[in-house]
């Protein structure tokens, strides 16, 4: 029989649980707290378990553009406990976490330092391990990417704001102003098959419920927390142009509603008319 030295502590804590539990020998003792060991590890792989199907389901709910690309607004948990947080602006990583499942949701904010951009949950990216990140750099296609899931995540984000008017709705409003500042922020050419976040001067817009053309020319207010009112050129049915200014809420109105598409198509060498 195979003889095991413990301490004199250890001995004490095995002949408390063999009295309380009427073991008939130390054998019996340690095969239970082994069996108990056991048992606990297949309740921790099975926590883990419902945890990754969990994630996978808010993931199906989520009709995202990439499956490990996704703006860390919406992130609901990480497959692999790790993320690179990256900036869509410049393609620069920003850190790179461990985290806990599910993904607790908090305010948080960073400067990316290559660009110097001031960046928060609505626009920082989190790529998870599965994303073919090496290959996309050789690609030259990460940029590209980054870009797309924010546009993807404000597009669906305002789609997702289940109103007809910012008086009943003033995160919309807010919503609008933090993606109009950030689109500025990073220059961006926005997509013609999108449409916009913003109204930036300089921009033929579609409004595609009236298809009426709108030209921003110069912001006339100079809100903080806000968007601004605009002096804008609108085309008219017989090929003028009418210089007019739309109110910030008309505007966000519009953004808000999936309205407003960005235009190839130029009014600026027709007759401004008053």
């Amino acid at each position: 029989m195979a003889n095991i030295r413990v301490k004199d502590w250890t001995k004490e804590k095995l002949q408390g649980i063999r009295n309380a539990e009427s073991h008939s020998s130390y054998d019996s003792v340690i095969k239970t707290l082994l069996k108990d060991r056991e048992l606990a590890k297949y309740a921790d792989d099975d926590s883990n378990t419902a945890i990754d199907e969990s994630i996978k389901s808010q993931d199906a709910d989520i009709d995202k553009m990439f499956d490990d690309l996704t703006v860390l607004a919406e992130l609901t948990g990480s497959h692999d406990d790790v993320l690179f947080l990256w900036c869509p602006n410049c393609g620069n990583e920003l850190v790179h976490l461990t985290v806990e499942r599910p993904l607790g949701r908090s305010v948080f904010e960073m400067e990316c330092q290559r660009c110097l951009t001031h960046l928060d949950s609505q626009a920082i990216v989190a790529i998870e391990l599965r994303y073919p990140l090496e290959q996309k750099m050789i690609e030259g296609q990460l940029q590209a990417d980054l870009k797309s899931c924010v546009v993807d995540y404000w597009d669906r984000t305002l789609k997702g704001v289940t109103t007809d008017t910012v008086e009943t709705e003033p995160s919309a409003a807010r919503l609008v102003w933090q993606f109009d500042q950030y689109h500025k922020q990073f220059d961006w050419d926005w997509p013609t098959a999108v449409p916009t976040v913003s109204f930036v001067p300089g921009v033929t817009y579609r409004n595609t419920a009236t298809d009426e053309r709108i030209e921003a020319v110069e912001a006339v207010t100079e809100h903080r927390n806000a968007l601004d009112s605009y002096k804008v050129r609108r085309s008219t049915a017989g090929g003028d142009v009418i210089s007019d200014q739309l109110d910030s809420s008309t505007i966000v109105d519009w953004i808000v509603n999936r309205e407003l598409v960005v235009t190839e198509q130029s009014i600026g060498t027709t007759k401004l008319t008053t």
